[in-house]
């Protein structure tokens, strides 16, 4: 289960808060219980006891992974329940509130009253068994009342589901969103770029092969050229910069801030490191990298099941590198070229960056973009 992850030893998924924790204080009760038990039946009751911490902590990993394990853990639980109840004393009916949290986790009706129906069991055979066996019947108007509320109770555990359901998907609604308004950019900008520079840049092409063939029979001709070439260049480059600054830019920092909530949101821990000066990256590698990171960490989220995850951000005089690294299960080769990655791959290519993966040990993706230094622009006189 990789209990051990980056140093930090986790009980639960930490998307469930304080949750988990809160109920393990009521089993004190049944350890307390257990004392008045001797022999054989203690060490097996504490056993059962230990098995039953083992299948709540399971239960609640079960949710988080989506495992298949989930029935198998929840019956674990309600077997150690029906057996004290029966074999032990009636009191540790009160145990029935635990599973009563994880059948509401049931998506699909069938197997949400299924569970529901064997809670009703392990809670009403040994009440009745204990009524007709012993001399004094068991009080049922003490304990009818607080079966009927734990019956109750998974319908409220459900309707939390569904709620957490209807926000990922919402969650999941906005990451195609994002989506399709990062290809629909992607592919204004491709546009723009070729209506705006390529007859530009044809007729430079022309007029520098008229320079070439006029140059030694008219040179004045090819001064003349050469100054017309040198204003459409100028012309192209006024274009460019248009383009850019009429461009919708999302900031690295805003990104960065974005991508640190809702990673937090899915309880996953964030670090960042090395991210100074990132607001002198030119405003269109900033939005491409930013669409880039947006689809990385949506990866990390939905398919890497992962606790911890690291951004770092290095500059060099000539290169930007981005690594998004996490702690997950790691991607295989079939998906090198899913979940988004040939996107990314596309977007970097724009700005002449690259793009690399390893899926050892986690994932790691690596963005290598080329800078070019304001000081190189002005000295270029453009």
């Amino acid at each position: 289960m990789n209990l051990l992850r980056w140093g930090k030893l986790r009980l639960f998924p930490k998307r469930f808060g304080m949750f988990p924790y809160i109920f393990l204080v009521y089993m004190l009760i049944p350890v307390l219980m257990m004392r008045s038990e001797v022999g054989m039946k203690a060490i097996l009751g504490y056993a059962m006891i230990a098995l039953f911490l083992v299948s709540y902590r399971q239960l609640f990993y079960s949710i988080y992974k989506n495992s298949r394990y989930f029935t198998f853990w929840l019956s674990v639980q309600l077997s150690i329940i029906f057996i004290f109840s029966l074999f032990y004393q009636p009191d540790y009916l009160f145990l029935g509130f635990y599973p009563a949290i994880f059948i509401g986790w049931y998506p699909k009706k069938k197997p949400f009253y299924t569970g529901l129906a064997m809670l009703f069991i392990i809670q009403v055979v040994p009440v009745l068994y204990h009524t007709f066996q012993e001399t004094n019947p068991y009080n049922l108007g003490y304990i009818f009342p607080s079966i009927i509320i734990l019956l109750l109770s998974p319908f409220g555990f459900r309707s939390i589901r569904k709620r957490i359901d209807l926000e990922q998907q919402l969650q999941q609604a906005n990451a195609k969103i994002n989506e399709y308004a990062a290809r629909e950019e992607r592919m204004r900008i491709a546009r723009d770029l070729h209506d705006t520079l390529g007859h530009t840049l044809s007729l430079i092409t022309l007029k520098s092969q008229l320079v070439g063939r006029v140059a030694s029979i008219d040179p004045e001709r090819a001064r003349s050229e050469a100054k017309e070439i040198e204003n459409t260049s100028r012309a192209a480059l006024k274009q460019v910069r248009e383009l850019v600054s009429d461009m919708r830019t999302v900031k690295l920092t805003d990104e960065l801030v974005e991508i640190r909530r809702i990673l937090q949101a899915a309880g996953i821990d964030f670090d960042l490191i090395h991210h100074d000066g990132v607001e002198d990256i030119p405003p269109l590698t900033q939005n491409i990298l930013s669409m880039c990171l947006k689809e990385a960490t949506t990866n990390v989220i939905k398919h890497s099941g992962a606790a911890n995850c690291l951004i770092t951000i290095k500059h060099s005089t000539t290169e930007l590198t981005v690594t998004v690294k996490d702690d997950g299960i790691g991607l295989d080769e079939e998906n090198s070229n899913g979940n988004g990655l040939k996107g990314m791959k596309e977007r970097l290519e724009l700005i002449d960056g690259n793009l690399t993966i390893t899926g050892r040990n986690g994932t790691v993706v690596e963005m290598k973009v080329p800078l070019v230094r304001k000081s190189e622009k002005a000295g270029a006189g453009l």
